[in-house]
């Protein structure tokens, strides 16, 4: 099985968001549709701009707890190295 940590956000300079699932289509589709009540409902953070694969819950829930500690200029530039542009990579991964 295959765990993930994520990035969402509500749009270019936006909110960010910072999850895990074991599985992301599902997770950011609620997001999207705001099926659970919550920050990403409330602030709509429905953007996928960001995920990395783990192979254990165990790592992915690690790496998503160290996002959540840098900075927000840190995860901008992770995020951006690959997406500058900040494209919704939500079709990408429905492929």
């Amino acid at each position: 099985m295959q765990y993930y940590t994520y990035i969402l956000t509500s749009g270019r300079n936006g909110t960010l968001y910072i999850g895990m699932t074991n599985n992301i289509v599902r997770r950011v589709w609620e997001h999207k549709n705001h099926v659970v009540e919550g920050f990403t409902k409330k602030h709509d953070v429905i953007n996928l701009v960001w995920f990395e694969i783990h192979s254990s819950a165990e790592n992915a829930i690690k790496r998503e707890k160290a996002l959540k500690r840098y900075q927000r200029k840190w995860k901008m530039e992770l995020f951006e190295e690959k997406n500058p542009l900040w494209i919704d990579l939500y079709d990408e991964i429905v492929k």
